[in-house]
């Protein structure tokens, strides 16, 4: 357990394990860095691995308001406190969107990029965007609510998931209402697609078949614009890929990075 201070003075939680060539893992939207604890403990006989609370996140400060470009100002940062010249870096849906940020404005500073469940591009986070094409019938409903009722959409295996939320219950910090609106608000209006093209790491794109946020078609575009990448789809998955298919997912990224 560690926290650092942001380039403006956003106080930043971290959690590291291991020793070796480092490796950062990025959460996505109201997750925080337990979703990467499985993930940490079996790469940390290889790898230095660290997991990075997002502002606005999990134990690390919520501000009012804040951007994609702060996140990825954020990764940059931490690199620079913790003496990291270049690393591995693991992004999972909004940490998808973090990690290609990293890559493309400081390519030099990226190794291997394994994407999972990332899109290039959004008008609006994935799940603002999902909830209003359900609108009719989440209408009523709080935010909470209205993901519980939207995973058929989003998850394959929802009983996966739901074990897993128990496992990680009381240790995963939950945003109020004003916190997760800010987190979704960061999320508009990015656009990668003409800098994927520069990007130099060599890259692994994982899609989950049934992911109703960010389904395969937009993993296969990133794929498609990134010079050395390979694209996977994982076909017992939705948009909880790491959790879904936990086995899988760790022993394809412990080979790529490797």
């Amino acid at each position: 357990m560690a926290t650092m201070s942001s380039a403006d003075k956003v106080t930043l939680y971290y959690k590291e394990a291991g020793q070796g060539y480092p490796v950062i893992f990025l959460h996505g939207l109201t997750g925080d860095h337990t979703m990467f604890e499985r993930e940490m403990d079996r790469l940390k006989d290889q790898f230095r691995v660290i997991a990075l609370d997002m502002r606005g996140h999990g134990r690390s400060d919520k501000p009012e308001a804040y951007t994609l470009e702060d996140h990825i100002q954020d990764v940059l940062h931490m690199m620079n406190k913790l003496d990291i010249e270049s690393a591995h870096l693991v992004g999972v849906s909004m940490g998808s969107y973090i990690a290609q940020g990293v890559a493309v404005e400081a390519p030099k500073r990226v190794s291997k990029l394994v994407l999972t469940a990332p899109k290039a591009h959004g008008k609006t986070s994935s799940t603002a965007r999902l909830f209003a094409e359900h609108e009719a019938e989440l209408s009523g409903l709080s935010h909470r609510e209205k993901l519980n009722k939207a995973s058929m959409y989003i998850y394959h295996d929802i009983g996966k998931v739901q074990d897993w939320s128990k496992q990680i219950e009381g240790r995963a910090v939950e945003l109020n209402a004003e916190e997760e609106q800010a987190a979704s608000d960061a999320l508009k209006g990015f656009d990668f697609r003409d800098q994927l093209p520069f990007v130099e790491a060599e890259s692994l794109v994982i899609s989950g078949k049934y992911d109703g946020l960010n389904p395969p078609e937009y993993g296969r575009e990133i794929a498609d614009l990134i010079p050395s990448c390979r694209f996977v789809e994982y076909e017992y998955s939705g948009h909880g890929i790491n959790v879904e298919e936990h086995e899988r997912f760790v022993e394809e990224i412990r080979e790529f990075l490797k």
